[in-house]
């Protein structure tokens, strides 16, 4: 059993305490003393001088793809590309080193940044990659551009919802091309792809992550692989399969907290899927697709309740959010409000909660697990969400309003969908684009910390106290980063060591 003893240091702990926190012990690890005076730990067995330098608990990412995240750091990444020509062009250079069977697969673009947001047709990637298979995934993941030769490998994907002859799928038509590219992708593509998210997270001091994996995200093959590669990795990972009723799953995958995650009740904002009550701006006539009635979102609840485990959606746009709530309310009435509560289900995005939706999770304790980036990329008055809402643009990701309204929040990325950026996350939570829904450097960083832990069950984790997992990152400045600086780059913080229940994960030169 190794007694060490961190010292010299600013220890940031978390505790709404706020006392000054100079060292910090660890054993078996767990943290087993705090304070200003080393002295006062007696016959460490090893001595860690920090040399001034900032200690945080680690950060969650309470919601992320881990092998999609790995895709996008190891294979064609999309993201920020200013034109359906340079989409194409980036296409063309890429496949020069592939063979003709290859599948090409790429995520990130996005045709609201483009001066004409016309979209590459399947005929456009035919050319492009001279006649290979091709899967561009929108940024939102909800949405798709296919070649020719990836479209004819799915016999009848032309009957299907959401499908389109220039090349385009959503709904029914993308999630019936996910089996075929699982099939297409080479062996040890899922365990490579983890293993290069995962070092990303651990090098960011993200020490824990919320996988949300599911049916329509990928195969049970990827989730296996996220949890092996994990556990070499040393990070603390929180497993959701997002299958409706898929309660025959459990004892086949094993370690997983809940069917949640992106169980999708509807789509994406971007995709124009998300469910809204009112017509699309820019769309007359449409508002998007609402998967699952309350009923059927009420049967899952109520089964995952009875079992135990966590039930949870992916939703975006307001209907989709009202028939959760009044899911919510029907199991309450099955199985009362405590039993309800017990469990902390869960909720991915909540982007554009009612009152009433808002009411209803506060009382039943419904987490909802959001991403501050989706505001900080999306959100003001001439970026997407306004030309896709209107002026409802200002009603997005009401942080403020869940977090007065007794709604338990935890922080998280959807990466690939944004960046895996824990400090530019808070940063964007604190100047919200939306006047009155900013929240304290405090929240933000409780958010994206002890909220993750929560929102997994986990109650021990996310502040530096005796008794707390000794799960903590230590990073290149002497000072906790000044959140409410309107330049974003005044928070960036290179993470020199991330340490996972006293195991390190992660170490740059220098620490010690």
């Amino acid at each position: 059993m190794t007694r060490i003893l961190l010292r010299n240091g600013v220890i940031h702990t978390g505790l709404a305490s706020g006392e000054p926190v100079s060292a910090m012990a660890v054993e078996d690890g767990r943290i087993v003393w705090t304070g200003t005076d080393p002295g006062a730990f007696a016959d460490p067995d090893e001595m860690v001088d920090l040399e001034g330098r900032l200690v945080t608990p680690v950060f969650v990412d309470a919601h992320v793809h881990v092998v999609e995240t790995g895709e996008q750091l190891l294979g064609l990444d999309l993201v920020g590309l200013s034109s359906r020509e340079a989409v194409l062009e980036k296409v063309a250079a890429y496949v020069t080193d592939l063979g003709p069977q290859d599948l090409v697969l790429a995520q990130g673009w996005d045709e609201t940044l483009w001066p004409d947001p016309t979209l590459p047709t399947a005929a456009e990637l035919d050319r492009a990659s001279h006649g290979r298979k091709v899967y561009l995934n929108r940024i939102d993941g909800h949405s798709a551009i296919v070649s020719t030769a990836l479209m004819a490998q799915v016999p009848g994907i032309a009957g299907l919802s959401g499908w389109a002859a220039d090349g385009r799928v959503e709904r029914e038509a993308l999630r019936a091309l996910l089996p075929l590219l699982a099939d297409l992708t080479p062996a040890g593509h899922a365990e490579r792809g983890a293993r290069a998210a995962l070092q990303s997270m651990a090098s960011l001091g993200i020490g824990a992550f919320h996988d949300n994996a599911g049916p329509a995200i990928g195969p049970e093959s990827d989730l296996e692989a996220v949890k092996s590669e994990s556990a070499a990795a040393g990070l603390h990972g929180t497993y959701y399969w997002g299958a409706h009723l898929g309660f025959g799953d459990l004892d086949r995958l094993g370690d997983i907290s809940g069917l949640a995650g992106d169980l999708s009740a509807d789509g994406s904002i971007g995709s124009r899927s998300a469910a809204l009550t009112s017509d699309y701006a820019d769309l007359a006539g449409h508002r998007g697709h609402a998967y699952l009635d309350p009923e059927e979102l009420a049967e899952h609840i109520i089964g995952c309740t009875r079992r135990g485990i966590q039930a949870g959606f992916h939703c975006i746009g307001d209907q989709a959010i009202d028939n959760i709530a009044q899911a919510f309310r029907l199991a309450e009435a099955e199985l009362g409000t405590e039993t309800v509560r017990a469990r902390r289900h869960r909720l991915e995005h909540c982007e554009l909660p009612s009152a009433t939706a808002i009411k209803t999770f506060a009382d039943l304790g419904v987490i909802a697990s959001v991403q501050p980036m989706f505001d900080g990329l999306w959100g003001g008055p001439e970026r997407m969400y306004a030309a896709r809402l209107g002026e409802r643009w200002q009603e997005m990701n009401p942080f403020r309003t869940l977090l007065d309204a007794g709604v338990r929040i935890a922080f998280g990325s959807d990466s690939p969908v944004t960046p895996l950026d824990p400090w530019a996350a808070m940063h964007a939570a604190v100047h919200h684009r939306t006047p009155g829904q900013g929240i304290t450097p405090a929240e933000a960083f409780a958010a994206h910390t002890v909220g993750g832990w929560y929102a997994a069950g986990i109650d021990d984790a996310g502040t530096l106290g005796p008794g707390q997992r000794a799960t903590y990152a230590i990073w290149d400045r002497t000072a906790f980063p000044d959140l409410t600086s309107s330049d974003v780059a005044d928070v960036v913080t290179p993470c020199l060591q991330t340490v996972v229940d006293g195991r390190t994960v992660f170490e740059k030169e220098g620490v010690r």
